[in-house]
């Protein structure tokens, strides 16, 4: 299925002959190779020509290009320059710092700086949990990651992992109020990269971890974890897990079964794969099989790792031994976090009636959702271009938004089930449809709905500094 996209969007500044035709030669050039007009802006007009911006939506940069050079060979038109409008959101970073006190006169800057400033780095001195009231801690995140394993690309280091760190922040800020900055590492060694966290850490409210790789994060972690008393959220693993809670949540309401009566099978049992296992299991789940490259995972299978042994020692309570395909006969529920073909479409049809699909590798999925008419109930994907996408903004900014508001000193297994029903409620009886099991990212309600959600999971497993009810500018 072919998709156009605004992330691979071009403006053509072209220059066109002055004859009636020339803008339709140059729309029909655009069409006959496939692009997609989005925008049309005059620039300026002469006796002889007028000039353009036109902007347009392409599948794939390949096809951009194909665009472009159809455009070039037009007589009458000269493209005098092509942006990419991706690239050029990105001109400069996409987030800045901002002051929210300005500073114009010299009270302003006795305040704000030298000397008033020492007094208050003095309250802090004496009562260290003042650094919440009267510094940015409160309501601010690093995003850290080392750059090992970004979504669709791999590992590609740290410098290359900022317009994604960065974009991150943005998510935070635009959807829960949250400061969130970048902190991109140049080191994969699991003891440097907890050090740095844990030396930077005075400084933030919360830490979330993001693309770092398997099994590098599981450790990191949970290093990290017993070593700070502020959040630490590795989102790949978690962020990914609350939202298919929530899909799974609704799909189980569109077919009409209970969660403790299910049986469901994961491809790939990496970070996220294990994260979405756990909170299947701690939302009531009570029969999961897990599949990797060489089958399924049972107890005692030789040569797993320490990850997987544990993994197994939870999950396939038959101990079942074979395939995935295998494993899918009369399964209620599938999760793919693993490759394209990792199941087969007879696998599917094996599955029980009414199964759940939810494949969800990118870009492409596990089957494409084409090959699944007819034989599951309810299909969900990692894309934006199929019904149903399991999107992890709208997971991290409520989580940390309610984690904030409670001065949480770490995230519970009860926080992020708590997220993940909040999600799942926003989709009303009315709304719930096979092809429309989780809300809308640009939903405003979900923020909310997951920050009062894990604020209150905060204060039943005690990990709250103050209480949901308290109020947030004290």
């Amino acid at each position: 299925m072919t998709h156009h996209s605004a992330s691979f969007s071009l403006t053509l500044r072209v220059r066109l002959d002055n004859r009636l035709e020339a803008f339709a030669d140059l729309a029909r050039a655009i069409a006959d190779a496939g692009g997609l007009l989005d925008a049309i802006d005059l620039v300026r007009v002469s006796s002889r020509d007028k000039t353009r911006d036109v902007s347009v939506l392409a599948t794939d940069e390949r096809h951009a290009e194909a665009i472009v050079a159809a455009c070039q060979q037009l007589e009458g038109v000269v493209v005098e320059h092509v942006s990419d409008r991706t690239f050029l959101l990105h001109l400069g970073g996409k987030i800045a710092m901002s002051s929210k006190a300005p500073i114009k006169t010299r009270d302003d800057l006795s305040m704000a700086y030298t000397p008033g400033v020492a007094r208050v780095c003095q309250a802090i001195a004496e009562d260290p949990e003042s650094v919440w009231n009267l510094t940015i801690k409160r309501n601010t995140v690093a995003v850290v990651t080392d750059g090992s394993a970004v979504l669709g690309l791999g590992d590609i280091g740290p410098a290359a992992a900022m317009p994604v760190m960065e974009g991150k922040a943005q998510l935070f800020k635009e959807f829960g109020g949250v400061d969130a900055w970048p902190i991109c590492l140049d080191t994969k060694d699991t003891d440097r990269i907890v050090a740095t966290v844990e030396a930077i850490a005075p400084g933030f409210g919360g830490i979330n971890l993001e693309d770092i790789a398997a099994p590098r994060c599981f450790e990191i972690e949970r290093r990290l974890r017993a070593s700070l008393d502020i959040p630490v959220f590795h989102d790949d693993q978690h962020g990914t897990a609350i939202v298919v809670l929530a899909a799974f949540l609704n799909a189980l309401r569109v077919v009409g079964k209970r969660i403790n009566e299910v049986k469901v099978v994961v491809t790939g049992v990496g970070a996220a794969g294990v994260a979405v296992t756990d909170t299947l299991l701690a939302a009531g789940v009570r029969h999961v099989i897990g599949v990797d490259s060489t089958g399924t995972l049972y107890r005692g299978r030789p040569g797993l790792s320490p990850q997987k042994e544990l993994y197994a020692e939870r999950t396939n309570p038959e101990g079942f031994i074979g395939s995935a395909d295998e494993a899918l006969a009369g399964a209620d529920a599938f999760v793919g976090l693993s490759q394209p073909g990792a199941v087969s479409v007879d696998g599917i049809r094996s599955m029980a009636a009414d199964a759940v699909v939810f494949a969800m590798a990118n870009p492409t999925p596990e089957v494409m959702p084409g090959e699944l008419v007819g034989l599951a109930a309810v299909v969900a994907t990692g894309r934006s271009d199929f019904p149903n996408q399991i999107n992890n903004v709208l997971a991290f900014p409520g989580i940390f938004r309610g984690a904030l508001d409670v001065r949480a000193r770490t995230i519970t297994e009860r926080m992020e089930v708590a997220a993940g029903h909040a999600i799942a409620a926003t989709v009303g009886d009315a709304e719930l449809a096979a092809d429309y099991i989780v809300p809308s990212v640009f939903n405003g309600d979900v923020v909310t709905a997951v920050a009062a959600a894990v604020s209150a999971a905060a204060d039943e497993d005690g990990v709250s500094r103050r209480s949901s009810g308290e109020d947030r500018t004290a």
